[in-house]
């Protein structure tokens, strides 16, 4: 997939955009998806076995025993003192794929003189089960609500903020989020929306900018079949609930069962759940409107031959805002290493080189005067604030959120 910095701004994703500031409404500012950037859990690039992509090497996953800092059963254990830039090991790195800039991975192996490993997941749950279940790590991506799970479970390091001193440029938003208050566990990598994209030859420019794209039978009717959506329980659900004028984050089982009886309704009508190619499905004709996480459709529509085809929509009635975070599992058998690659991501004009390669916003305050002008500016990557009021970080639920899994997998059966 082309990931060119330059990319080409579509005035109907601004018309969108503007429609959905006039109408939106909501439930509070935030993010937290449940998903983010797609990609395959055990996909392979550069090298490596199954599962890894590796800067030459062997397969980045394995299981947990020796190693400063390594945990067992998710007991944290104590890392040693970490001063800025210091290293003590190659970088094995637990991420969303197609989610950083190669060049930056190159620059800090350079830098660092140490080797970066790659392994991809597709969702907060599949990474969570890997260190759940002794998979050893550095660093990963957790979203919000995963990060506050993680916390609770003690599957995560305190960080050692006197080694991060480019902490200091994330934005005041992102300086006290409510899954870490106190950013001891965990710092912003990027942020964004979750909406729909939309193949405008199929649905036209008229449309509603509305999660009845997906959920009205009188909408998607001429393109009923052709409609994928996330393969992920907080973030279809909470479509669902947003639809219905339910919060993302309701704790009531009767809600939450009417937003899964909406699904079901539309069963027929759905063509896959799918958190990993909904992108390529949209672009290649295969669905016609396409449940999924912003920046990545920004990219796979400058990649097309006409990208003015396509739209990205944050619907009227509400959506996810979410925030990606960078954190140390417990279990990490080089966290200096992974402490000096987080303050090289939050360098100014890394930061800015990481949201100009990916389309996501960036937390990071000081990147903002290097950001391409037509990524700063664009409405579908920086919301308004009057947009921003009907956007809502996903929760942990607690104890609830079997409710949210099992009314997902009725739905979908």
């Amino acid at each position: 997939m082309n990931r060119h910095p330059i990319r080409t701004l579509w005035s109907l994703l601004a018309v969108v955009a503007l429609v959905v500031a006039a109408c939106g409404g909501g439930d509070g500012e935030g993010g937290g998806a449940g998903t983010t950037a797609g990609g395959d859990t055990g996909t392979t690039v550069a090298g490596g076995d199954t599962g890894t992509t590796v800067a030459g090497g062997d397969t980045g996953t394995t299981v947990a025993g020796g190693g400063t800092g390594t945990t067992v059963g998710g007991v944290a254990g104590e890392a040693p003192a970490c001063e800025p830039g210091q290293t003590d090991g190659d970088l094995n790195l637990y991420n969303w794929s197609e989610y950083i800039d190669p060049e930056l991975l190159s620059a800090f192996e350079e830098e660092a003189g140490v080797a970066v490993s790659e392994t991809f997941y597709d969702s907060n749950e599949t990474m969570l089960a890997q260190i759940q279940t002794g998979a050893v790590y550095d660093l990963i991506v957790p979203s919000d609500y995963m990060v506050e799970i993680m916390i609770t479970d003690g599957l995560l390091l305190p960080l050692q903020k006197d080694a991060i001193p480019n902490i200091d440029n994330l934005a005041e938003e992102f300086q006290a989020p409510p899954y870490d208050p106190d950013l001891t566990y965990s710092v912003g990598y990027q942020w964004g929306t979750t909406g729909l994209g939309v193949d405008t030859e199929v649905v036209g420019t008229d449309f509603p900018a509305s999660w009845g794209l997906v959920f009205d039978p009188a909408v998607t009717e001429p393109y009923a079949g052709q409609i994928s959506l996330l393969n992920d329980a907080r973030e279809t659900l909470g479509a669902a609930l947003k639809y219905l004028g339910y919060s993302i984050n309701s704790e009531s089982q009767e809600e939450v069962d009417a937003a899964a009886a909406l699904i079901s309704d539309n069963i027929d009508r759905i063509t896959k759940f799918d958190s990993d190619l909904y992108t390529d499905d949209l672009v290649n004709g295969e669905v016609a409107v396409s449940h999924g996480y912003s920046g990545n459709f920004f990219t796979a529509f400058a990649a097309t031959d006409n990208p003015e085809r396509y739209a990205y929509v944050i619907p009227e009635e509400g959506a996810t805002l979410w925030t990606d975070n960078m954190a140390i599992p417990s279990g990490a058998e080089h966290p200096c290493t992974a402490h000096a690659f987080i303050n090289f991501l939050l360098d100014a004009e890394r930061g800015a080189q990481l949201t100009n390669w990916n389309y996501y916003a960036s937390p990071n305050e000081a990147s903002a005067e290097f950001i391409l002008p037509e990524v700063l500016e664009d409405p579908t990557i920086y919301p308004p604030p009057d947009v921003r009021d009907g956007l809502e970080i996903i929760h942990n639920t607690g104890d609830f959120e079997i409710a949210y899994t099992d009314a997902f997998a009725a739905a979908k059966s």
